[in-house]
């Protein structure tokens, strides 16, 4: 693709597309989501972008250097739709499982999308707000900077890769997303217990527990950790 964006004053179009659609890069961020969750990465091309949009594959040069470029402004609006309308309620514990569960949300809500751009960083407007809000939230909860740092890094790893995961399993084909689930109760909830013990403990668990995210107790295990480390660092040293 052209390497040169045109200047934001010079690319917006006068006319509509075919469609009647006047071109922007956020309805060309939106037709891209649309035609992931239909078609998946396959779909992320100029060719389809155009025909979907009514326009010249060509008018995608004048808003993005190239696919890649289009991807990373993607991963931002995912970013963005998580901050959205989210505010502060003064207690850190809180505002980060807000935040999470919102990331995570936002990342399901677009399966294919997450696939491609949850593992991306962008450099973009929205990733740059989301990194300032999280790291005040740490430090005004009173982290040094290098706890505030790698307790950042640590939750929004967290947050991302169980994204990336439980979004795989979203985008299987139904027939598949169903197999994978049953093998629970075909396979793992007839093991015997002389040989797996532990498993036929829990395999009534195990088989509704296994068919829903990890993430919303993995981001209670996190917070409680650096609740605790939090404590530990305000604590009053002990006797010498």
């Amino acid at each position: 693709m052209n390497e040169r964006v045109v200047p934001e004053p010079e690319r917006r179009r006068r006319r509509p597309t075919k469609q009647g659609t006047v071109l922007s890069a956020e309805v060309i961020i939106s037709t891209a989501l649309r035609l992931l969750a239909q078609h998946g990465a396959e779909a992320l091309t100029v060719r389809r972008l155009g025909a979907a949009l009514g326009a010249d594959p060509s008018a995608i040069y004048r808003y993005f250097h190239n696919t890649d470029d289009l991807l990373l402004a993607i991963a931002d609006e995912l970013i963005a739709r998580a901050q959205h309308d989210w505010r502060s309620t003064g207690d850190w514990v809180a505002d980060l499982r807000t935040i999470g569960l919102r990331i995570h949300a936002a990342y399901q809500a677009h399966p294919q999308a997450a696939l491609l751009a949850a593992y991306r960083t962008t450099g973009r407007q929205n990733e740059a707000r989301a990194v300032e809000t999280i790291l005040g939230v740490l430090r005004g909860a009173g982290f040094p900077d290098p706890e505030a740092v790698a307790i950042y890094h640590a939750f929004v790893d967290q947050g991302l890769a169980f994204a990336a995961l439980d979004a795989a399993a979203d985008a299987l084909p139904a027939p598949a997303r169903a197999a994978d689930l049953a093998v629970w109760q075909r396979h793992y909830a007839r093991l015997p217990a002389e040989t797996h013990p532990n498993i036929a403990a829990t395999a009534r668990l195990l088989v509704t527990d296994m068919r829903r995210s990890g993430y919303p107790l993995a981001l209670e295990l996190l917070l409680s950790a650096a609740s605790a480390r939090l404590a530990a660092l305000k604590a009053p040293p002990g006797p010498a």
